[in-house]
Parts: C-alpha cells; structure tokens; sequence
C-alpha cells in the first residue's frame, strides 16, 4: 500500500495507531470479549534523567490533544478499505468482514470514560496520570495515540519548566521549531508554554493558541547587507526602521564587542532621537556570560540600561545555571552589579529544548489494570516483571497528594475507592514496588489531602473547556513553588514519596501471588515457564 504525496498527514484519525493494537482487537471482537468492560492506566515510570542532571518530577501535557482525538475520531469507510488490504507475511487478509463491521458499527471511542490528572500539574512517577473505563478492544484501541500525545508533550514541558527554574524568572522563548520532530514541534511549542516559557517563535503554534509569537532576526539578514557591501550597521538601521517599537540586534555575526554592540547603539541612539525606545541585543555566539556582561557594560555607558539582552545558542538548564554563576563572578571582578545585569536577561532555547537533549523519550505506559469476568465482577489485573519497578498498581483506584503543615506536598498516596488516606491517627504508606519498605506517617504532620484526578471525558464529551497556555503556565508555576527545594534541584533531585495505601499493596500483593500461582499450576500443566518482561 503506497501512501500518495497527499495523504501525508499522518497524525490523525483512527488508523493512527500501531498494528498489534488492532491484531488484538480483533481477537478480542471474535472472542467476545470486545465490550467487556476494562480499565487502563497510563503512568510514567521514571523521571527524565539528562545524563549530568535529573528531573524530580514532570509537568503534564498533552491531556486537551487526546481527549479532543477521543471525541473526534472513528473509523470510516476509508479506513476499513486501507484494512482490507492488508495482508500477513503468508499473503492472508489479516482482518475479517465481520470485524471490519465492527469497526464501523461498534468502535465508538466516545464510549470510553476518561479522568485524570489536568494539564499543568506537578506528576512523579508510578502515579496514575489517566484512568481509562470502557469496553476493552475499543479502549486497548486508544493506546497508540494516547501514549503519543501525552508522553512527549510532558517530556518537553517537564523540560521548559527545568528551564524557567534554571532562569530565575526571566523570560525564556522557545525557539526549537527548525529541529524539531517534524510536526511534533506545534504540540511541543504549546507544551513548552505550559512548562514555563513566555513565548514561542512557531507563529502557527501561537495563532491557534491565541498568543503572539516572538523572534529577533538571523545572521542572513546581516550577511546580505554586508554581501552587497552596505555592512552590519547598514544592515541594523534597515532592521529599525521596519520595526522601531520592537528592535532586537543580532550583534555577533562580525565581532560581537567590536563592531556589533557599537554599531547596536550607534542605532539605539537614532531611534531615541526619533522617539522609540529600543529593546535589547541578542547574542547567540562565543562565551555568552562574558559577552552579556560586557555588553550590559557598554549599553549602560551609552545611557540604555533597561535594553535586554537575548541570550541563545544551545542553552539548557544547567547551561543557564552556569552563565549566572560565571556572571555573578566576571561582575565582582568589575565591581559591578550582578542582578542589574541577570533582570535584564532574556533566553532563547530552541535545540536542547524541543528535542529534551539528554533524555529523548519518558516512558509512559498505558497497563491493563482491571477487566469484568463473565458474572460482570471486576477482578484485578496485573503485568508481572522480573523487573519490579513493571509492575503496575492493579484494581480501581484514587490518587490523592498530601500536603504538610508547611502547605508543601509531601508524598502521593494511591488508595482503593472510597478510602479516606487521613481516617486514621497514622498513615502506612507502602513503597509501590520495594517489598517490605513502609513508613509510618503521623495524621498530624498533614494540613490537607487532595483528589489528583478530575473528570476528562465523561458521556460522550469532552468535560469543560480547554484552559489557556497562560492558565496553565501559571497552574505549573504554583505547582513547582508547592514542592519542598530538593525535589527541585536541577542535579540529583530528592525523590518525592509516591506510596501506596494498606488496602491497594494488599490487593497488589494477592494479583501478584494469584498471578505467580496460575504460571505455577501451567507449569504443571506442562505448558512450561511463562516469559517475564
């Protein structure tokens, strides 16, 4: 099957999903076990780790993109047409008429049940972000597109929010459109708001988002004016002219001290003159501390102390954390004042951002956790893992986050339905995958226990309305303030505490025990070992 120069929009509808996806959909329409009723969660398992520096938490995304994919798709004539033709390695139909019809008929994504944590929440790992109700082939279906609109928009907004951390409160522009994961870049543009950043340089990004878009201008601008012999100072009078009231100067495309800074305020100067207030410089090149504080140095002697200067070129968290320290030294040795110079700072982060450098991928996961037997009873369901830390928390369940007397949040506890996590005097809080590790937490230590998971998508339609970059840019911001400054450091974070409660490991346990026993009693039965992931 060729897929013709206009059928590129590959990211929608509902063939966007893997194979097995749809291979086990069908097993389940022929078993009957189609509208079985089932429950899926999706949770990460570890924070991103950058190689240098770690992440202690995540910042969700993504959560207004699937649920809008859940409301708006199905499967068309088109789609079961492409099916039919598919064929096994031995040549054979790999989907039947009478499942193809029930594609069409019967798979109704609005089906499903949907809550979870909002956008713009603080996440740690192990914790059941989005908890999926509804008939098993149609919700196993989901899989695919859910794992994909979630897990990179909370990578890159897990990563932004690092960034804005790293900056202190200066404005940080996300600037990654050209190295992006094709048109991955819009969903990560909208993500990096939410994560912290002030703006973004993708314009469609920020037109359907309703925000206006930011940029400076390139090195060709200057290198053609220069070409044509007319020069960099030539070149940033054009730039001035055109856009008075918003003038932003590449200064470092000849010799950032020598030429591009002086030349910058040759033309600062005659905008003054023609009543406009200059912006800043931007500097994309060399030792960027050294140049920033000489740059603030030589603007400040020419009267343009409230001029920014746009930092860019391959920054990150710690890259941002190094400039100021090595700014707060190269201004003690001039006697200067390092925080004139730091307030006046703008980042622009584009590569190491849109692309999460260091740690490319989060692993979430979308786990079977609960299915109806033939009596309509739930029973738990479990992945067993040679690997603990695989082994997902089974059975319906409440994710609550508990918040000390200081009003921090301290830990977030997993219990069974309708259990209260602060009934007692203490709490005995276990370790999600380490047998044997518990703790006692006194009632009184705990100023307030809160519900994480909210209503998503519930009979038929998306619940509420989708909430702006900006309301969820600040959600995050409070979030991030609401965490204790260990699991905030940029390098070897504390681990927060994610713990579950008596009633939820008890049934954890007994899954497991019941689980290990069938492999046993197959065993037995001459079967032999079953795999372990």
């Amino acid at each position: 099957m060729t897929v013709g120069a206009g059928d590129l929009r590959l990211d929608r509808g509902a063939l966007f999903t893997d194979h097995y996806q749809l291979v086990m959909a069908q097993l389940y329409h022929r078993a009957g076990l189609a509208d079985r009723p089932a429950q899926f969660d999706y949770f990460y398992r570890t924070n991103p780790d950058y190689g240098t520096h770690q992440a202690g938490f995540c910042v969700t995304a993504g959560v207004a993109a699937i649920v809008d994919w859940v409301a708006d798709t199905r499967f068309h004539e088109a789609d079961v047409a492409a099916l039919r033709e598919i064929r096994t390695p031995g040549g054979h139909r790999t989907f039947s008429d009478d499942f193809l019809a029930w594609l069409i008929e019967a798979c109704d994504f609005t089906r499903l049940e949907i809550s979870g944590v909002r956008e713009g929440r603080v996440v740690h790992p192990h914790v059941p972000l989005i908890t999926v109700v509804g008939p098993l082939a149609i919700a196993q279906l989901l899989e695919t597109a859910l794992l994909n609109h979630l897990n990179y928009p909370t990578l890159i907004a897990t990563k932004a929010a690092r960034v804005a951390m790293s900056a202190g409160g200066a404005p940080v522009l996300e600037f990654g459109m050209r190295r992006g994961p094709g048109a991955g870049v819009a969903e990560a543009a909208r993500a990096a708001l939410i994560g912290g950043c002030a703006a973004t340089s993708n314009v469609q990004a920020s037109v359907d988002l309703g925000t206006s878009p930011r940029g400076t201008h390139g090195h060709s601008m200057v290198q053609a004016f220069m070409a044509l012999g007319e020069g960099e100072l030539a070149a940033f009078r054009a730039f001035a002219a055109e856009y008075p009231d918003d003038c932003v100067l590449l200064v470092d495309t000849i010799d950032t001290l020598g030429s591009g800074v002086p030349n910058a305020i040759v033309v600062f100067d005659e905008l003054v003159a023609a009543g406009h207030r200059p912006a800043g410089i931007r500097l994309d090149s060399g030792d960027l501390a050294y140049l920033a504080v000489q740059s603030a140095r030589m603007l400040d002697a020419a009267g343009f102390t409230e001029a920014s200067i746009v930092l860019s070129s391959d920054l990150d968290e710690l890259t941002i954390w190094q400039i100021l320290t090595q700014i707060q030294l190269e201004a003690d040795e001039l006697g200067l004042d390092a925080d004139r110079i730091r307030n006046r700072l703008v980042y622009g982060v584009g590569t190491r951002l849109i692309t999460s450098a260091g740690d490319a991928s989060l692993d979430g996961v979308y786990k079977l956790v609960g299915i109806t037997d033939a009596e309509g009873t739930w029973v738990p369901a479990i992945k067993l893992s040679e690997n603990p830390v695989k082994v997902p928390i089974p059975g319906p369940k409440e994710i609550w986050r508990l918040y000390d007397r200081r009003g921090r949040a301290t830990v977030d506890v997993v219990t069974a339905v309708g259990e209260d996590p602060l009934a007692g005097a203490d709490l005995i809080l276990h370790h999600p995958h380490r047998a044997g590790v518990s703790r006692r937490l006194r009632r009184s230590s705990i100023e307030r226990a809160e519900r994480l998971h909210e209503p998503l998508f519930h009979d038929g339609r998306v619940v509420g309305d989708h909430e702006p970059v900006d309301e969820l840019r600040a959600r995050c911001r409070t979030e991030i303030g609401l965490l204790d400054a260990g699991v905030r450091r940029l390098v070897n974070p504390h681990e927060y505490h994610v713990s579950l409660s008596d009633r939820i490991k008890a049934l954890q346990d007994e899954t497991i025990r019941r689980a290990r026993a069938g492999v046993a009693d197959d065993d037995h039965d001459g079967i032999g070992p079953v795999a372990t992931a």
